[in-house]
C-alpha cells in the first residue's frame, strides 16, 4: 500500500475516536455547566410559564435522566442516522438546522482562508525582499498588531469605520432583504471576511518572511547569487518554492483558529452560519444542537489537516524518496 494511502487510512480509523471524544467533552462541559437547560427555556419564554409546563419540558427531552442516559441515547440514536431535535429551535431536526447554516460558514471561512494564503503570501514575499527597511518594519508590525489584537474589537471597529461612519459597506446579514435573487452578496461578505481574516494572517506573513529570509542564506542561494542571479529570481525561483512546501501544513493546522474565530465574527456581523448557531445554542444549553455542531466542526478540522498532510506529501519529492 502506498505510504500517503496508509497514512489516509489510519486517519479515517482514528477519526471516529476522535469525534467521540470531542462529543463526550462538549456534553461534559454543558452538563457540569451552572446554566440549567430547563431555567433557560423558562427565561426564553418568560416568566409565565407554570411549574407544572417546566416539568413537561424536562420529561420530555429526558433531562430527568442520568447524564450518561442521556450521552449514550444521544449516541444510539447518532449511529441510527438521527441527529436528535434543537430545543432552541422548538423540536427541529438538528440536521436540518446545521446542514441550512453550513453553507454561508464554509463560505466565510473559505474565502477568509483565501485571504490569509493570498495576503500571507504576498506581503511575506515582499517583506523579505525589503528586509531592513521601512516596507519590511510596516508589514512586521502590520502583522503583530493582527496576532494580538482582539477579533471582536477589530469586528466591531470595522463596522463602525467602514460601515457606520462611511457607509462603504453593510453591516450585517448575508443579503439586502430586498433582494430578490437570494444567496450571498460579496458586500455582505466581505467585511466578516476580511476580519476574520486580519486574526490569522498575522502568523502566516511572518512565516513566509523568516522561512525566505532563512533559504536565502543556504549555500545554493549564495552560489547563485554569485554568479550574478538577481534578488527578484532568487526569491521567487529559488527561496519561494521552499518556503511553499511548510506554508501548506501551516494552512491546515490554523484552520481550527479560523473555525474558532468565526463564532465571534459570525455573532458580530449576524452571519447566519454554524459559529452564530453555536452562541445561540450555548446561550440556551441546546445540547443535541451543540453536539451536532462539534462532530462536523471536528470532522472538518480533521479533515482539513488530512488535506494539508496529503497535499505536502505530494509537492515534496524528498518525502517520496525517503518512503
Amino acid at each position: 500500500m502506498p505510504p500517503v494511502m496508509a497514512m489516509v487510512l489510519r486517519r479515517l480509523i482514528v477519526l471516529p475516536v476522535l469525534l467521540l471524544c470531542s462529543a463526550a467533552l462538549v456534553f461534559f462541559l454543558a452538563w457540569v455547566s451552572p446554566y440549567d437547560p430547563a431555567e433557560a427555556y423558562v427565561i426564553a419564554y418568560g416568566p409565565d410559564v407554570s411549574a407544572e409546563l417546566r416539568r413537561q419540558y424536562v420529561a420530555v427531552w429526558g433531562l430527568d435522566a442520568p447524564a450518561h442516559e442521556q450521552f449514550f441515547q444521544w449516541l444510539a440514536n447518532l449511529l441510527r442516522g438521527d441527529w436528535g431535535q434543537s430545543r432552541l429551535l422548538s423540536g427541529q431536526p438538528v440536521a436540518e438546522v446545521i446542514a441550512a447554516r453550513l453553507g454561508p460558514s464554509a463560505m466565510l471561512v473559505g474565502a477568509a482562508l483565501l485571504l490569509v494564503l493570498v495576503w500571507g503570501l504576498a506581503a511575506g514575499l515582499l517583506a523579505a525582499a525589503f528586509q531592513g527597511t521601512w516596507v519590511d518594519g510596516l508589514i512586521r508590525l502590520s502583522s503583530y498588531f493582527s496576532v494580538f489584537a482582539p477579533s471582536f474589537w477589530v469586528a466591531l471597529l470595522a463596522v463602525y469605520v467602514f460601515s457606520v461612519r462611511w457607509g462603504m459597506l453593510p453591516a450585517g446579514g448575508i443579503a439586502d432583504p430586498r433582494s430578490v435573487t437570494g444567496g450571498v452578496q460579496w458586500s455582505h461578505l466581505l467585511l466578516p471576511a476580511v476580519t476574520l481574516a486580519l486574526s490569522q494572517h498575522g502568523w502566516f506573513t511572518l512565516y513566509v518572511r523568516n522561512t525566505l529570509l532563512e533559504v536565502l542564506r543556504d549555500d545554493y542561494v549564495r552560489y547563485a547569487e554569485a554568479n550574478g542571479v538577481g534578488k527578484a529570481r532568487l526569491l521567487l525561483l529559488h527561496a519561494l518554492p521552499n518556503a511553499l512546501l511548510p506554508f501548506v501544513t501551516l494552512a491546515g493546522t490554523h484552520l481550527p483558529e479560523l473555525i474558532g474565530g468565526s463564532i465571534l465574527i459570525e455573532s458580530i456581523f449576524g452571519w447566519p452560519g454554524l459559529g452564530n448557531l453555536t452562541r445561540q445554542a450555548a446561550m440556551a444549553v441546546d445540547v443535541p444542537l451543540l453536539l451536532g455542531i462539534t462532530v462536523i466542526g471536528a470532522a472538518a478540522v480533521v479533515t482539513g489537516n488530512l488535506v494539508a498532510d496529503v497535499l505536502y506529501h505530494a509537492l515534496d519529492p524528498r518525502i517520496r524518496e525517503a518512503r
